[in-house]
């Protein structure tokens, strides 16, 4: 099992455990892989939570970027939902799942097809 094939896993116990969703396999893959390098590192493999910095750029590089949303207080309820649904005590919320969480959420799975 490589690395990533053993993040994978840890962020599937994550959305498991502490989210109460059964991750879809496949999708969760394809988001990583999306993700590239930013996995491995340290810092960038994590969201931190109450950085509004953080959030916008969630916000702008994702969804708005990637997933093709329009701005609106949408996101940004969403991005919230996100956030208290990992926990915001959490001091480990994953880069992977936010955006994977973020990504069933809008229904844009299409994105990752």
């Amino acid at each position: 099992m490589g690395k990533r094939d053993e993040l994978i896993e840890l962020y599937a116990a994550d959305l498991r455990e502490k989210c109460g969703i059964t991750p879809d396999m496949a999708l969760l893959t394809k988001v990583v892989i999306g993700l590239g390098p930013a996995v491995y590192n340290a810092d960038a493999s994590k969201v931190a939570g109450s950085d509004q910095s953080e959030l916008d750029t969630i916000k702008n590089n994702f969804l708005i970027r990637k997933l093709g949303l329009s701005e609106g207080d949408a996101l940004d309820a969403a991005i919230d939902k996100v956030i208290e649904t990992y926990g915001r005590s959490n001091r480990d919320k994953h880069r992977a799942v936010v955006y994977y969480m973020l990504t069933v959420h809008f229904n844009k799975q299409s994105v990752y097809a």
